[in-house]
């Protein structure tokens, strides 16, 4: 699985990637963002979290820089210990959250994978 962004035309990267850019413009290149580092641009922990959800459950906003463009994205963290700066890699989860929990039918068409940023 990877982490994808589009790059479009006009240069602008676009993370979740979207099938039009800002200019509406198709994709010109797909990007696997897990195969770069980033750094914190802030982040949260929440305590009231949804069902299956980890708790406390620590988010953040991270900058890449691709091809001299910056590029941003948000998942949870792999450690409560983050600040800003501190510079992250994705890793690939099976299990974001606990599957069958909640509102969402565990068999259904919902992913629970995804990535979670980890201190380098």
């Amino acid at each position: 699985m990877t982490m994808e962004a589009y790059r479009y035309e006009d240069g602008s990267i676009s993370y979740p990637g979207h099938p039009r850019g800002r200019s509406g413009d198709e994709p010109v290149e797909a990007i696997d963002l897990s195969e770069y580092t980033g750094e914190v641009v802030t982040w949260t922990t929440s305590t009231a979290t949804p069902p299956g959800v980890r708790e406390p459950n620590t988010l953040a906003i991270v900058e890449f820089e691709v091809k001299g463009t910056a590029v941003r994205a948000l998942a949870q963290t792999t450690t409560d210990d983050v600040e800003i700066g501190t510079t992250v890699t994705p890793v690939y989860v099976e299990e974001l959250r606990e599957p069958g929990v909640g509102l969402k039918d565990a068999d259904g068409p919902q992913e629970w994978d995804g990535y979670r940023f980890e201190p380098v």
